[in-house]
């Protein structure tokens, strides 16, 4: 059976970018003191979060990258996160809104990159990875630019889980006969409702210390445990 036809819409893509461009503009504006950027550096940090993923995802998928086939990539991505920088003040009071534009943007790129790579004749399994690697490409690439951790290493709210949520889904509803693009906007919904509701309910998974600390104490309950105090005494 050949695999399903599926072409991202330019539309489709640079609004992916845009959003991505103003969430770039918004992590540059919470920089203080020496870490300060200036426009140059807010571009960049725009082009990184608008267009990393889209690259990310193209490489993986070894084809030539959409994001350098034509200029509006680039540029959407500049005067996106440069308007973004210039209203962060206004973003900043709208957090909900901020929180919901961050939902998106991951719901996008993921169901952007799984769209792409079943449409390529992927199996499922490398297809929801090829989305979820598309879909935190660009804060990686972000975060290891600037030396800061990387964001999705360290416990959060279910960054990396909803993109990987959203694309199984969507992988899952494409292997009913669902066409492509109707299946990429559930997978859009259901990364969004992921994100917000960990957001909301401040979800996450377990830490690996506690999980180490758990196992620890239960290998251990025969051992009795000296506390200084009794020592002391």
């Amino acid at each position: 059976m050949n695999p399903p036809v599926f072409i991202i819409p330019l539309w489709a893509d640079l609004t992916a970018v845009a959003l991505g461009g103003v969430q770039g503009a918004l992590f540059a504006a919470g920089f203080q003191g020496q870490r300060r950027l200036d426009l140059l550096g807010v571009a960049i940090i725009g082009i990184l979060l608008g267009m990393g993923g889209g690259l990310i995802r193209d490489l993986l998928l070894g084809v030539t990258p959409s994001t350098l086939q034509n200029n509006w990539y680039l540029l959407t991505a500049i005067g996106a996160s440069l308007v973004g920088m210039l209203l962060s003040g206004i973003f900043q009071r709208l957090n909900r809104a901020i929180v919901l534009l961050d939902a998106v943007v991951i719901g996008l790129f993921g169901a952007f990159g799984t769209s792409k790579a079943l449409a390529l004749g992927l199996p499922a399994v490398p297809a929801v990875f090829v989305g979820v690697v598309a879909a935190a490409g660009g804060s990686v690439l972000r975060d290891v630019l600037m030396g800061l951790p990387v964001a999705i290493m360290h416990v959060g709210s279910l960054y990396a889980v909803a993109a990987g949520g959203g694309c199984a889904v969507l992988a899952t509803v494409a292997a009913f006969g669902v066409p492509l693009p109707v299946a990429a906007v559930v997978g859009v919904v259901v990364t969004t409702v992921i994100r917000v509701l960990a957001v909301l309910f401040d979800l996450s998974l377990p830490e690996q210390r506690k999980l180490y600390r758990r196992k620890v104490a239960v290998e251990t309950t025969g051992i009795p445990i000296i506390r200084v105090d009794d020592a002391d005494a």
